[in-house]
């Protein structure tokens, strides 16, 4: 079993950048998908982006350019390098677990991103 705990969350104006950071703890941390979602009031959650095993990366087209994922398997942590934020990007952001294999996952708690001057 996999428990993620996300971090980095805060107030920023438009135009800032954010990390959001990860941690993994239990099974072999390197085999699994990660990924970052997003939830804003009143919307359906949606993807960010994710990163497999191998590097690979997947952005949302609103994202794309200004958000970063990347992980780091020695420290068994996901980040989310997130710049010229826009008010838009407002969301509870979560992070999210997937074995490539055996589909199973696992959610963080989340962490709140607040965009506004």
């Amino acid at each position: 079993q996999v428990q993620l705990v996300e971090s980095g969350g805060g107030l920023v104006q438009p135009g800032g950048s954010l990390r959001l950071s990860c941690a993994a703890s239990g099974s072999i941390f390197s085999l699994f998908v990660m990924g970052w979602y997003r939830q804003a009031p009143g919307k359906q959650r949606e993807l960010v982006a994710t990163i497999t095993s191998a590097g690979t990366t997947n952005y949302a087209d609103s994202v794309k350019g200004r958000f970063t994922i990347s992980r780091d398997n020695a420290k068994r942590t996901t980040y989310l390098q997130m710049n010229s934020l826009k008010p838009e990007d407002t969301a509870v952001y979560y992070c999210k677990v997937v074995h490539p294999t055996t589909n199973y996952d696992s959610w963080g708690q989340g962490t709140q991103v607040t965009v506004s001057s």
